[in-house]
C-alpha cells in the first residue's frame, strides 16, 4: 500500500554546508589512513639492502673519471713577484748652447741615431765673425808683446852704461809682463770662440731613439728653451725599476755580495707572455717606509726593442734553484678536513684503483707546480681533477691516453712509470675534461 504524503506537510530543510563541511571527519580519517601508509612503505624501503651501483666502462663499481699526474724529482725555482716600470738607461734633451737661427735639422721623428751623429746646425756666421776678431786681437797684441821685450833688451844695455834710469828700465818690464796677459786673455777668447763655432753643429751625445721634434727649421733657438729640441732615450740596453718587500731584501743582498748574477723575467701586463729577460743591476740604498719595499733596477738587452719607456710590466725575480725537490701540480692541492682535522692533502691513487687521503707539506710555489717538503714521494700519482667528487677508498677511473705534448707531464726529471695504474704517468689527463682548477 502506498503511503502519500499530506500536502499540507512541508518537506524536511536541505542542508545547505559545504561538502568538505559536512564530511570532515570522513575526509580527516582518510588523510591520516594515507598518511601511515606512505611512512610505512617508506619504513619497508629502507630496511631493504642497497642495490649494487652499476659497473663502469672498465669493470668498476662506481668509477669516477679522474685527471692525475705524477710527483717527479726535479728543481724549482724562487721567484719574487714585483710590479717594475721600463726607465731608459740615459734620457737626455738636447738644448743648443748658443743662440742663433736653427737652419737644419739632420734627423727624422722616431729615428735611431749614434753617439755623435749631426742633429741640427746653428746659423755658423756670427761665431765666424767672433773667432776671427779674436784671433786678430790675439795676434794684435803678440806683436807689441815682442816690441816690448826688444825694447827691454835694450833699456837694460843702456842701464849698464848708465845712460838710463832704473826707473825707466822698471816700467818697460811691467809693459811686458802687461803684454803677456793680454796674450793669454787673448787666448782664452780664441778658444771660447772656438768652442762656441763648434756649438753651432748640435751632435748625438747618446745613442738612443729621439722623440718627436720640438722645434722646426728656421726658428731663433736659445740655451733657455724649456723644452729643447728633441728627446733622446737610451733604448738598448734599458732598464726596470720595481720594488720588492723589505722581508726579501736580505736574501737577495747576500745573492749579490757573493757575486750571483740574480735572472729577472718581465712579462706583460696580463702576467702570461714573457717579453725579456734580464739580469739584477743593483739596489736602492734604502727602504721606503712608507711603503715597506725597496727599489731595485735591472738591465735588459732590449735588442728587439720589446720594452718601451714608462711600460707597466710584471717583474719576476728569480731569487734561488732548489735542487731535488718532490715536485707535483698546483693543481692536486686540496685544503679541508676529510678527517675531521683541518689540513692541505692530496688524493693518492693506489694500485687498486682506489684513492686514499694523503696530507702533505707545501714548498715553494713555481708558476703551476709546487714542491712538497713530506707527504709525497718521486713517482707517487696524485688526482688533479675530480677531486671534489672523492673521498677517502673511493673507485677511479683513469682512461688510457696516449702519449702526447699536452699530456700534462710535469718538468725535470722523468716521471717514473706505475704499469699498475693505467694512464698515470706524465699526468695524463681524462677526455672530455678541462683545465685543472686551481686551489683555493
Amino acid at each position: 500500500m502506498t503511503i502519500e504524503q499530506d500536502p499540507q506537510i512541508p518537506p524536511p530543510p536541505r542542508d545547505s554546508r559545504p561538502f568538505i563541511v559536512r564530511h570532515w571527519k570522513a575526509l580527516g580519517l582518510v588523510v591520516v589512513v594515507i598518511v601511515l601508509l606512505a611512512a610505512f612503505t617508506l619504513y619497508l624501503r629502507s630496511k631493504q639492502p642497497i642495490a649494487a651501483p652499476p659497473r663502469g666502462r672498465n669493470g668498476q663499481n662506481g668509477a669516477v673519471a679522474v685527471s692525475v699526474a705524477t710527483a717527479v724529482s726535479g728543481d724549482i725555482r724562487v721567484k719574487i713577484p714585483a710590479l717594475g716600470t721600463v726607465t731608459p738607461l740615459a734620457t737626455v734633451t738636447v738644448r743648443t748652447q748658443i743662440s742663433g737661427t736653427l737652419l737644419k735639422i739632420f734627423f727624422t721623428e722616431g729615428q735611431f741615431v749614434h753617439q755623435g751623429d749631426r742633429l741640427a746646425q746653428i746659423d755658423p756666421r756670427p761665431y765666424i765673425a767672433a773667432l776671427q776678431q779674436m784671433e786678430g786681437n790675439f795676434k794684435r797684441d803678440q806683436a807689441l808683446l815682442a816690441d816690448a821685450k826688444l825694447n827691454l833688451k835694450r833699456y837694460e844695455g843702456l842701464l849698464k852704461e848708465d845712460s838710463i834710469a832704473q826707473q825707466q828700465l822698471d816700467t818697460q818690464r811691467a809693459l811686458v809682463g802687461q803684454y803677456a796677459g793680454s796674450i793669454e786673455a787673448d787666448e782664452g777668447q780664441v778658444n771660447t770662440a772656438k768652442v762656441n763655432l763648434a756649438y753651432t753643429n748640435i751632435a748625438s751625445p747618446v745613442t738612443g731613439r729621439v722623440g718627436l721634434r720640438q722645434v722646426d727649421q728656421g726658428n731663433y733657438v736659445t740655451p733657455g728653451d724649456t723644452n729643447g729640441i728633441v728627446l733622446i732615450n737610451q733604448l738598448q740596453p734599458i732598464t726596470v725599476i720595481f720594488a720588492i718587500p723589505e722581508d726579501n731584501i736580505s736574501a737577495v743582498m747576500k745573492r749579490l755580495t757573493a757575486g750571483a748574477a740574480l735572472t729577472v723575467e718581465a712579462l706583460d701586463r696580463t702576467n702570461a707572455t714573457k717579453i725579456a729577460d734580464g739580469k739584477l743591476l743593483t739596489a736602492d740604498n734604502s727602504i721606503d717606509v712608507t711603503t715597506g719595499t725597496i727599489k731595485l733596477r735591472a738591465q735588459f738587452d732590449n735588442a728587439d726593442s720589446a720594452l718601451f719607456p714608462n711600460q707597466f710590466v710584471n717583474i719576476e725575480l728569480l731569487q734561488d734553484v732548489l735542487k731535488d725537490q718532490v715536485i707535483m701540480p698546483n693543481a692536486a692541492v686540496r685544503r679541508g678536513a676529510p678527517n675531521g682535522v683541518a689540513t692541505t692533502f692530496v688524493y693518492a691513487v693506489n694500485a687498486d684503483h682506489t684513492v686514499s687521503v694523503r696530507p702533505v707539506t707545501l714548498g715553494v710555489v713555481d708558476g703551476e707546480n709546487v714542491a712538497v717538503t713530506s707527504g709525497l714521494k718521486p713517482g707517487d700519482i696524485v688526482v688533479t681533477e675530480g677531486g671534489d667528487r672523492l673521498r677517502d677508498g673511493a673507485q677511479v677511473q683513469i682512461p688510457e691516453l696516449a702519449p702526447s705534448a699536452k699530456s700534462g707531464a710535469l718538468p725535470g726529471a722523468a716521471p717514473p712509470a706505475r704499469s699498475d695504474i693505467p694512464g698515470a704517468a706524465n699526468g695524463r689527463r681524462a677526455k672530455g675534461r678541462g683545465k685543472p682548477s686551481q686551489p683555493q
